[in-house]
């Protein structure tokens, strides 16, 4: 049996936490590839490695030197590296960073060197093999993730090591430049992996022992969920559950993979698996979980017989993406059309230019924007198998007094989506919560 484990910035944050890490990985053997994040923050107030790089990045274009935000990152890899009590020149490999980073002067490669950094350490302190994620995560000259490449070298790579780390959050160019992927990348990288090798498991270790029903600063100790499928994953993570982002998750979903998240400081702790939609089975919840966020906006439209004006929709779109806006969701009945938009999308004066572009587009009969709206989202296989879902949902929200501004449902029938003004946000969430997980048939 194989298993990827990747460890986030929290598992990495100091020698206490990376001691942590060697008890878990030790405990079963088959966790036989790491992957590490940069560390992260040890306490409130705390800097994460990942931001102090990024300020030194911002340093040497400004001066050409690396300056007093990376002071701080070699304070705190001088700190682990006594902490774990290791033989590794730290001095030596810190000043040989230094160097690099002035040479290079970039962004990404100054940002990488956080992970680069903390899995040089980690592999000494481990007695396993370093292996940089330059040399086998390889991406186009667009950009672009060569997948197949990618698994091929790393395969390659790891044949024979019995236990290795690998640096996440960056891969090379076809030149060799260092590129990065988005913020949180680590976790692609742990996914890019365990695909790789065909893992039987990808362990995400955290400090969350998974995935909860509900936000906790809304619903005070809400449940948590053992299992979940990838669509249902998808669905709340897109919708702010942000344990794990979604789109991490695409290349173990690709092989059928499972993953586990876990919670480095409480082991234990059963946590929440991840499994593909042909291997889950329905835990008797007929909601599995509920997010939402805040702050969009809508943009509703009204025209008569809109639906025989070939090409009306596109009409609309082709605005948008003249502008570059995104679109979250678009509701739509005989004559109406609703543009659910990200609130941040529609800023310095953005709101005029659309209606304008618009109306001389499509020439709508109505066209109106609705600010602070809250989407929320129920999520669940069980919704589809289960009479009257939709009627326990609107009437657990009618008996608080809430208006829906909007409803969406999927036609996979795996979540219902509501719109309420943001000031009923948290209490239509605990009220749809109360609904579903405090009344369990």
């Amino acid at each position: 049996m194989i298993k990827v484990c990747k460890f986030g910035g929290t598992s990495m944050a100091d020698g206490t936490t990376l001691m942590r890490v060697r008890d878990i990985v030790d405990a079963d053997p088959a966790r036989r590839y790491i992957v590490v994040s940069a560390p992260g923050k040890r306490f409130g107030g705390d800097g994460k490695i990942t931001d102090l790089l990024y300020d030194t990045a911002r340093d040497v274009k400004r001066t050409g030197h690396v300056g007093a935000a990376f002071d701080k990152v070699c304070s705190r890899f001088r700190s682990i590296v006594h902490a774990l009590g290791l033989d590794l020149n730290v001095e030596e490999l810190l000043m040989r960073t230094a160097e690099e980073i002035e040479r290079e002067k970039s962004e990404d490669f100054t940002a990488s060197r956080g992970e680069y950094l903390a899995a040089l350490v980690t592999a000494d302190f481990l007695g396993a093999a370093f292996v940089d994620a330059r040399d086998v995560v390889k991406f186009d000259k667009e950009g672009k993730l060569d997948a197949e490449r990618t698994y091929s070298l790393i395969r390659e790579s790891l044949k024979g090591k019995r236990r290795a780390v690998i640096p996440g959050f960056y891969g090379s160019l076809p030149d060799g430049t260092i590129k990065t992927f988005s913020r949180g990348g680590s976790d692609i990288s742990g996914a890019i992996v365990a695909r790789a090798v065909l893992a039987d498991l990808y362990e995400n270790w955290t400090d969350v022992s998974g995935f909860l029903a509900c936000d906790p600063h809304i619903v005070p100790s809400p449940e948590g969920i053992r299992a979940l499928s990838y669509r249902e994953l998808r669905e709340l993570s897109y919708m702010g559950a942000n344990v794990l982002h979604s789109e991490s998750i695409f290349p173990v979903r690709e092989a059928d993979i499972p993953i586990l998240i876990k919670n480095t400081f409480r082991p234990g702790d059963e946590g929440t698996v991840i499994l593909p939609v042909s291997k889950y089975r329905f835990g008797g919840n007929v909601v599995t979980g509920i997010a939402g966020k805040k702050n969009f906006t809508v943009l509703l439209l009204e025209k008569s017989l809109m639906n025989t004006e070939i090409g009306f929709t596109y009409k609309v779109l082709a605005v948008f993406m003249e502008h570059g806006i995104n679109f979250e969701h678009i509701p739509s009945g005989i004559d109406t059309m609703s543009f659910i938009i990200d609130s941040e999308e529609l800023k310095d004066g953005m709101t005029e230019i659309l209606e304008r572009e618009i109306r001389a587009a499509v020439n709508p009969d109505s066209l109106r924007f609705f600010d602070d709206v809250a989407l929320i989202a129920v999520v669940g296989h069980g919704m589809a198998r289960s009479v009257g879902t939709s009627a326990r949902l609107f009437d657990a929200i009618a008996n608080i007094g809430v208006n829906v501004r909007m409803i969406d449902q999927g036609s996979s029938e795996l979540n219902i989506i509501v719109g309420v003004d943001n000031c009923n946000y948290e209490r239509t969430v605990r009220a749809v919560y109360e609904e579903f997980f405090k009344k369990k048939e």
